[in-house]
């Protein structure tokens, strides 16, 4: 594996959460197989009989996610966790998107795992990485969105600027079908018991195998819980 951007959590922040970084290179983006689509579709059909007519407040899989963003003195109920948006989503009876291959298994990992997760194409950022606390008044320009209020939030800055958070990811920064290296970024409160977090790791890693290698060249996966 080609050499990646380091990551470093500001002293500030480092107690409050705990991420996985999952690198892996060369993946291959396209339209998702008709086997990770099904995936997608049976995990949302799980979820939405497992839940229906539940309050997010009643549903005890989100706490984490809600805990990590009260962490940051943030009200989830108005700035959602990017997993709890994709549960009520669900829960609305509303269909997941169909993006591509990466962007879905994303989605599908998130609402697996019932946390934020972020998604980078790793060319795309340039030299260390540090996971800090969002300023104020700092945005970006979002994924369908003109701008993404960063302020109080854990954000990934690189020596351009941030460029992700658990609640929405950057244009800069976003896979495309040129992607050939990416980061997927889990992330869970300071709390959160690290064995779940490895096993966690283990099922990332071999959904990304499964769904996103080169057929040509297989894929080479890497990953580190921080801290």
């Amino acid at each position: 594996m080609r050499s990646v951007p380091e990551l470093s959590l500001s002293r500030e922040i480092a107690s409050q959460l705990r991420v996985i970084r999952i690198q892996a290179e060369p993946v291959a983006v396209g339209p998702s197989s008709g086997e990770l689509l099904e995936e997608m579709e049976r995990l949302g059909g799980a979820l939405a009989a497992r839940y229906s007519g539940r309050a997010p407040a009643e549903i005890e899989g989100l706490a984490p996610a809600r805990e990590l963003y009260r962490s940051f003195h943030i009200d989830p109920t108005h700035t959602r966790p990017s997993s709890e948006a994709l549960l009520r989503r669900l829960l609305q009876g509303k269909p997941l998107p169909s993006i591509l291959n990466a962007v879905d298994l994303c989605n599908l990992l998130s609402l697996q795992f019932l946390l934020p997760l972020g998604l980078y194409d790793i060319e795309k950022i340039q030299g260390p990485v540090q996971l800090r606390r969002g300023l104020a008044a700092e945005s970006y320009a979002g994924i369908r969105k003109e701008a993404v209020s960063l302020e109080g939030r854990p954000v990934l800055e690189d020596s351009v600027g941030p460029f992700g958070n658990p609640t929405s990811d950057s244009l800069r920064t976003s896979i495309t079908t040129s992607t050939r290296r990416l980061w997927l970024v889990i992330f869970a409160p300071g709390a959160f018991p690290r064995s779940t977090l490895e096993e966690y790791s283990r099922t990332a890693r071999e959904a990304i195998a499964r769904h996103l290698s080169d057929p040509g060249a297989g894929v080479v996966i890497e990953s580190e819980i921080f801290p």
